[in-house]
């Protein structure tokens, strides 16, 4: 059985810069493949709003297209991606955490299977936006996990609790506290992913994995889809834990050392800081009680 070759979508509203967007049909089923791919290599893939507004374009687009049975979600060059831009997140985080929606909603409100072929990092946003995909196709490069407390950087909403119906509580635990790396094969093991191939067979073995969807009723899938995908509209959305803990977080001392760490390849000082917070809580109890006396 053979495909069409990829062919980039064009028209009002589709050029784009931060990620490339494609079709391909199949020649002899007739139903076609859209492929959403993030373009920011020389960033390793990491994310602005801008990637995610574009992204939603494509999404929308091939979710409504009645011929396209399969979305694959993937990326350009060695690197599935590692989150979001650190430049960006100096301010864009604020706006992505606190006034709009994660980009895991583009996998939840397609009516499309959502198929992430991963190869290299797949790191952070990057990884729990895989996880929430229908499936995951793993080169034997990839590399998984989270990195959320080593920065300082924030996590709630159902993308993070749903790891546990992915992998396990306790795994689910370990990964998103703990910020460990996992190769495909401890990915394949957990759960994490559903095969690990040799990275020269990845996209092979991607469209052999499309090629059996669009072999079964498109709109049967599409109800499937949608009854394993409601299991995450009993969570929060992102933003609502962290804002009723730490309202003020991304302007605290916590919360700018992680980043600061990062861009300065130094060791994060969280628990000085704790300890400074703590004695200034303390010495503002002291001299109340001592106005109190007085």
């Amino acid at each position: 059985m053979s495909w069409t070759a990829w062919e980039p979508v064009t028209g009002d509203g589709f050029d784009f810069d931060e990620i490339v967007y494609e079709k391909r049909f199949h020649e002899e089923l007739e139903g076609g493949v859209a492929r959403v791919s993030i373009n920011r290599p020389e960033k390793y893939n990491a994310v602005t709003n801008q990637t995610v507004d574009e992204m939603f374009r494509a999404f929308y687009d091939a979710s409504h297209d009645p011929m396209v049975g399969v979305i694959v979600l993937t990326a350009v060059g060695e690197h599935f991606g590692t989150g979001g831009d650190v430049d960006w997140e100096r301010w864009g985080l604020r706006e992505a955490f606190y006034f709009r929606y994660p980009y895991n909603r583009l996998v939840r409100s397609s009516r499309k299977p959502v198929l992430a072929a991963v190869r290299g990092y797949c790191i952070a946003g990057a990884n729990h936006l895989a996880y929430c995909c229908d499936f995951t196709i793993a080169s034997d490069t990839a590399k998984f996990g989270q990195a959320g407390p080593r920065v300082s950087s924030p996590a709630d909403g159902f993308f993070v609790p749903y790891l546990a119906k992915v992998v396990g509580m306790k795994k689910a635990r370990e990964m998103w506290m703990l910020c460990r790396r996992y190769s495909a094969e401890e990915a394949e093991r957990m759960g994490l992913v559903n095969t690990v191939v040799p990275d020269d067979k990845l996209d092979d073995e991607v469209m052999q994995w499309c090629e059996e969807l669009l072999s079964v009723s498109p709109g049967c899938l599409e109800i499937l889809k949608a009854t394993f995908d409601q299991e995450m509209d009993g969570y929060k959305e992102m933003g609502v834990i962290s804002g009723e803990l730490y309202p003020d977080w991304f302007d605290s001392p916590e919360g700018k050392e992680g980043g600061n760490a990062f861009v300065e390849k130094r060791t994060p000082r969280f628990w000085p800081l704790r300890k400074q917070a703590a004695d200034a809580l303390r010495a503002l109890a002291d001299d109340y009680e001592a106005e109190k006396e007085s």
